[in-house]
């Protein structure tokens, strides 16, 4: 799939935005026969039309990663690849819109592109790391401490508790992230005056009591879809999708592929297609309890 979104990030933020402001949103119906002009057509001028419409999405959900030192037009862009794969994969005969399906694959592209970025990949890394680094300035800015160097005990332990971590892991990140690994709370990043610094994005950081509720909310409800959508796979793909994607010390393919006494891509394959129903079942369990549009 190859669309000519002419826009691009790299333009100015600030432009960039005005800019995308001016795409129309997509009523439901119109939204419909679009997706199906796409998958039955793949008609691009449809599917450019639903991509255009919601780079507004990708730019929101996009600067919610800000604080990581990186580029917000690369933050944006990799956001806008993962919208791209949501309409190439987008089906409307599920019932539900391609906001919330394309949210998914923008967030997933968004946070692969700051991992990459942060090189803890080469870490070899778990959910858990994955859990850390990703909420570990949030809390520190709910309690104030974004101050370079350790955190205070109090602290420390308030967050390996919160996280399910150890205290050690928390230690290690928060160097990693303050300084003592990729990049530090001083360092030079974006703006077009290039003054900026990272830490001067972690000011509003704190999330309220009502939004914080919001999540847990959130979560819990998406891990009730999970243990739903996990009953449509049968038992093998239950299996592998549960030690490779939901351990925190997942198996390697080679290791699985020993245990079937399959290759390697065989259990690939296998794993990516689980995937794919996993996702699909979340969405319709999700239609089916109202917590999307239907």
């Amino acid at each position: 799939m190859s669309l000519s979104v002419a826009l691009s990030p790299e333009q100015g933020l600030n432009r960039y935005l005005q800019e995308v402001r001016k795409f129309p949103m997509l009523e439901r119906d119109e939204e419909f026969m679009l997706a199906k002009r796409w998958v039955e057509h793949q008609d691009s001028e449809a599917a450019e039309k639903m991509v255009t419409s919601h780079l507004r999405l990708v730019a929101k959900i996009a600067m919610g990663y800000r604080g990581y030192g990186l580029p917000i037009a690369e933050v944006i862009s990799e956001g806008n690849v993962g919208l791209m794969q949501a309409v190439k994969k987008f089906d409307p005969d599920k019932g539900f819109r391609l906001s919330t399906y394309a949210m998914w694959w923008i967030r997933a592209a968004i946070q692969e592109y700051v991992l990459r970025s942060w090189s803890l990949v080469k870490m070899g890394t778990t959910a858990a790391q994955k859990k850390l680094f990703f909420n570990l300035r949030r809390l520190k800015g709910q309690m104030k401490a974004v101050e370079e160097g350790d955190l205070t005990p109090e602290n420390l332990e308030k967050i390996a508790t919160k996280l399910g971590v150890k205290e050690t892991e928390v230690t290690s990140m928060n160097r990693r992230m303050s300084g003592g690994g990729d990049a530090s709370l001083n360092v030079t990043i974006g703006g077009e005056d290039g003054s900026a610094q990272w830490q001067d994005w972690l000011v509003d950081e704190t999330d309220s009591q009502e939004d914080q509720l919001a999540e847990d909310q959130e979560h819990d409800a998406r891990m009730d879809l999970l243990q739903t959508a996990m009953a449509d796979l049968n038992e093998r793909e239950r299996d592998i999708i549960a030690k490779r994607r939901l351990s925190d010390s997942p198996m390697t393919l080679e290791d699985l592929a020993g245990i079937y006494n399959v290759s390697r891509e065989r259990i690939r394959q296998i794993e990516g297609r689980a995937f794919e129903k996993l996702q699909e079942a979340m969405l319709k369990a999700a239609g089916t309890a109202g917590l999307i549009e239907g």
